[in-house]
């Protein structure tokens, strides 16, 4: 204590009352400052966080299935098994890649054994598959069973013929219907590989041009191509060491597997529920199809 700071004392308190005034205060600050001291936590030397703080990583691409899909295992991992769950939309090729590289844990929308087979064979050693969680899923070329014109009437006739193409031998002979146009979606994802193989086997090359878009312009816009293809299952993949990492999650995982019509419903609601957003719909579903979740999640929540 400086003079300065004892002064105003002396002039309030006998000497002997100023000491002890002056003494118990001390006490205290040092009380106080001993007491800030313990509140400081101490390390326990655990590198992992609490399961309700861990934050893992799904990846995925920005297709309705694959939000559908991911908003799902999302709900579930973090309603039942407590883990915070951050979903990540990338294209297809990085997907990949970053669960390859450990920058991401989980991946459920791997289209095997077709659509991704090239970027299963490249990034396979580094990941493990859990099986499908989506059976009997399609891939192909669409073509509307009209273009369109106008109504002329209220026979809901048109003022263009109808298209009657029934198999992909048809467009080489109608190129200039479609423009000579096949809309396609991101350069990197699998289907877009296997629709040039198509065009190749079917001759298309030369009349038809495959145009890059996304899920949105496809959708719109798509009207070029014939209904075909092999059934395949949507997978899901985790990054190698992601089991002994996470054993109960990993065990969850590889048990969630639904109908195309019961994600199909949950797609429906996501696209009419547009301001809820995703998760609270995938939390809807959940509520709908409790006994499913529940057989999920039995003895590892």
């Amino acid at each position: 204590m400086t003079g300065t700071q004892v002064e105003p004392l002396k002039r309030i308190f006998p000497r002997g009352i100023a000491a002890r005034v002056l003494s118990a205060s001390l006490l205290c600050i040092l009380a106080v400052l001993s007491s800030c001291e313990k509140a400081e936590p101490e390390s326990s030397g655990e590198t992992e966080a609490p399961r309700s703080r861990t934050v893992l990583t799904l990846v995925h691409p920005e297709w309705s299935t694959e939000i559908a899909s991911a908003s799902l295992f999302q709900a579930v991992l973090q309603e039942r098994m407590r883990y915070t769950v951050q979903l990540l939309a990338v294209p297809v090729d990085e997907m990949w890649s970053r669960l390859a590289s450990g920058e991401a844990d989980i991946l459920t929308g791997a289209w095997l054994p077709a659509t991704q087979r090239d970027y299963f064979e490249e990034y396979s050693p580094a990941l493990d598959d859990l099986g499908s969680n989506l059976e009997s899923a399609r891939i192909g070329l669409v073509v509307p069973t009209h273009t369109p014109g106008r109504q002329t009437g209220p026979s809901g006739q048109t003022s263009r013929e109808l298209v009657s193409i029934s198999s992909i031998e048809d467009l080489k002979n109608n190129a200039s219907r479609f423009n000579g146009r096949i809309v396609g979606i991101e350069s990197g994802a699998g289907i877009m590989a296997r629709t040039r193989d198509a065009m190749e086997a079917y001759g298309l090359t030369t009349d038809f041009f495959l145009e890059e878009s996304d899920e949105e312009r496809m959708v719109r816009r798509l009207s070029e191509a014939v209904y075909s293809g092999q059934n395949e299952a949507i997978h899901t993949m985790v990054r190698r060491g992601f089991r002994e990492d996470y054993p109960e999650v990993h065990a969850v995982l590889s048990r969630i597997n639904y109908s195309p019509e019961q994600l199909e419903r949950l797609m429906r609601w996501i696209h009419e529920n547009r301001e809820d957003g995703p998760y609270r719909q995938a939390l809807r579903w959940i509520r709908v199809n409790k006994s499913l979740a529940d057989s999920w999640v039995s003895g590892n929540q």
